[in-house]
């Protein structure tokens, strides 16, 4: 038996407790944030889902409310087993209650509702609610019962997944004002955290294109704030690693296994740990690590691409022989202009406005002139006749060009070096926008000529290949075998499996990342093909997995700055106020430190009075007014109730952190 609740009500109900959180969605983003929000976070959940089931995964035999029942039972599992584990299942000094606020409580009580309507949104109790995260797969439904759920209930605060980012600024603007209108006097606080809209490919992209970059480097980059941080290979007999700002993490050790751990979690003692101690990184012989590299102001003017631009660069309207041709004439032009010079005595503008007019044949026949100038007249003569074809060729190549400008590029027969994408849906979208952003040559492969990706390519200038991967001589077209990364994110499973084991049969040592939806086959699929290739680098990604930790923050009324993977865990750097924490306030940024759960790694010096609500933002300091993100702190610093810190945490160590009060008031 499962030790949760999992039956519907036999007639409709509010939810039987307030200030819980309300989950609305269609695929594994909401039940991966209902498993965050209750295993993590110990918040009282409410599932909502349609009935029946998965129409983008037909294929598989469990309804929505099965795999939630099933994922939640292997979570539940997890949990018994770390508290029996601890012995006294407490973390820290809090209590086994801290772990779990929902004893006595139904773990997560599922819903099912074909759309998110009044009704149902009364059966699970938004009315009642401290959060509400809509996360449905279509943009659509999530903004029409955005508007149902303020209407409900003003003082709901809202997170909702959207694809469109224009749109989300403008619907979390109406949504702020008509909370601010239902509510008169609403704190300025809650108001700038009553609405939140986020995109899980935004989230998970950054991650997903980190991985194809060479030296693994991951950057975080929110609104002016970036911190860099880079896997680096265990330091050889002799060498000492360079620690750069900190160690974030240490990598799975390959003492014993040539494969390593999987990643995970569940990995032990053999696994990734996030935030060591002095101590750990001392003791692990043997093992990469993740180092904090860089805490630096985001140059605004880095490597941006138009992408609304329709004009193409030259090299792709003239081919490469006839540029060479075109600049042979010119060359020879020039030479004919300052042979005529020296040769004439001419001022140099006259004798270049002579060799045009003799280039086309313009100019009167040199009779009685001098030799020199007779011969050359000749010569510009001979090169005008060289010119026409050269025009005619210009002429005919640019307007084949100009007709194939809106078509798909092929890739260059000498390319090599590149990341090969397979899948251009949202989140392969996402991910080729922020690679060519960093400069990254892209081949990519899609099988559906009208996919979402595809205008996108074409205004990149990106070389697609329009076939089934899974087919013979599809990915030697992207030339799999000169590239330097193959990040597979189609929606299928077992097609990026097949991408990644055939292009590792054509490349050893090929960098893979795969996006897996089911998490047991992507632990299985990682430890084989590391077992198989124990020299190549191989990620599998989850975009769920890897967007949850951020909605589940936002719906605690936070917003985090970046995550970056380590291996299959996921950390977590985020800004917050030291007032309200006992575990900050009034302790030096040494004794703040936790291992495993969060360190300090910056301190905000701007005064509270020119704060805005957003992340930080690297400023130079002066002596008579500081200001600005100050990363090199002294370990003995002491941390005040008034300031604001960037922490590096995991996800249980920002859970506690920002776990909030159990007392709700009645309404």
């Amino acid at each position: 038996m499962l030790g949760f609740v999992s039956t519907l009500p036999q007639q409709p109900q509010h939810a039987p407790f307030s200030g819980h959180m309300v989950i609305c969605g269609d695929d594994a983003l909401a039940r991966r944030l209902a498993v965050e929000l209750r295993y993590v976070y110990g918040e009282r959940v409410t599932l909502l889902l349609p009935p029946g089931r998965d129409p983008r995964r037909p294929e598989l035999p469990l309804t929505q409310r099965g795999r939630a029942a099933t994922l939640f039972g292997r979570m539940s599992a997890a949990m018994n087993r770390n508290l029996g584990n601890s012995g006294n299942g407490t973390t820290g000094s809090s209590g086994s209650s801290d772990n779990d606020t929902n004893a006595g409580v139904e773990a997560v009580r599922i819903l099912e509702a074909a759309e998110p309507s009044d009704e149902a949104f009364e059966e699970a109790g938004v009315d009642t609610a401290a959060a509400l995260a809509l996360v449905y797969d279509d943009d659509e439904r999530n903004i029409r019962a955005a508007l149902t759920a303020r209407r409900l209930n003003p003082r709901v605060r809202l997170v909702i997944r959207l694809y469109n980012r224009k749109l989300g600024q403008y619907l979390e603007t109406l949504l702020d004002q008509a909370a601010a209108v239902a509510v008169p006097g609403l704190d300025p606080t809650a108001l700038d955290a009553s609405t939140t809209v986020l995109s899980d490919a935004d989230t998970a992209a950054p991650a997903l294109a980190a991985t194809a970059l060479t030296g693994s480097s991951k950057v975080v980059q929110a609104e002016g704030l970036l911190l860099r941080a880079v896997e680096r290979t265990p330091p050889r007999q002799g060498e000492v690693a360079d620690p750069g700002l900190c160690t974030l993490a240490l990598l799975s050790s390959t003492t014993h296994d040539p494969a390593g751990a999987e990643g995970s979690d569940s990995s032990g003692a053999e696994g990734p740990q996030l935030l060591p101690d002095h101590e750990q990184v001392a003791a692990a012989t043997g093992r990469g690590t993740v180092v904090l590299e860089a805490i630096r102001e985001a140059a605004p003017d880095g490597p941006r691409l138009r992408m609304g631009g329709r004009s193409a660069p030259l090299s792709q309207i003239f081919s490469r022989r006839l540029r060479w041709s075109a600049l042979g004439v010119g060359s020879a032009v020039l030479a004919l202009a300052v042979a005529s010079t020296l040769t004439t005595g001419d001022h140099p503008l006259h004798a270049a406005y002579l060799t045009l007019l003799d280039l086309f044949a313009m100019g009167d026949p040199a009779i009685g002139d001098r030799t020199a100038r007779q011969i050359i007249q000749l010569l510009s003569g001979i090169a005008g006749l060289l010119l026409l074809p050269l025009l005619v060729a210009g002429v005919l190549e640019a307007f084949g060009s100009l007709r194939t400008a809106s078509s798909l590029r092929r890739p260059p027969r000498g390319l090599s070096g590149h990341v090969v994408l397979l899948g251009l849906g949202k989140i392969g979208t996402r991910v080729l926008v922020r690679l060519r952003e960093l400069d990254i040559p892209v081949v990519c492969v899609e099988n559906d000529p009208d996919a979402r990706g595809i205008p996108v390519a074409r205004r990149l200038h990106v070389p697609v290949v329009l076939g089934d991967v899974t087919q013979e001589g599809v990915l030697e077209a992207a030339k799999i075998q000169r590239s330097r990364a193959l990040l597979a994110l189609t929606s299928i499973d077992t097609t990026n499996l097949e991408a990644a084991l055939y292009a590792r049969s054509v490349k050893p040592d090929l960098r893979v990342a795969l996006r897996l939806f089911d998490d047991e086959f992507a632990t299985a699929v990682y430890r084989t093909l590391r077992t198989a290739h124990p020299q190549a680098l191989t990620r599998s990604r989850s975009v769920s997995h890897l967007a949850a930790p951020s909605f589940a923050v936002a719906m605690m009324g936070r917003q985090i700055l970046g995550a970056i993977p380590v291996e299959r865990k996921v950390m977590l750097f985020a800004a917050i106020e030291v007032a309200g924490h006992p575990q900050l306030e009034g302790r030096t940024v040494e004794q703040a430190f936790r291992a495993g759960a969060w360190r300090v790694l910056a301190l905000d010096a701007t005064p509270r009075e020119d704060r805005h609500p957003g992340p930080p933002t690297v400023a130079p300091a002066s002596p008579d007014r500081p200001s600005g993100l100050i990363w090199n702190l002294h370990p003995g610093y002491v941390l005040r109730a008034e300031d604001r810190v960037v922490i590096a945490a995991t996800r249980r160590g920002l859970a506690e952190l920002l776990r909030r009060r159990r007392a709700v008031t009645p309404r």
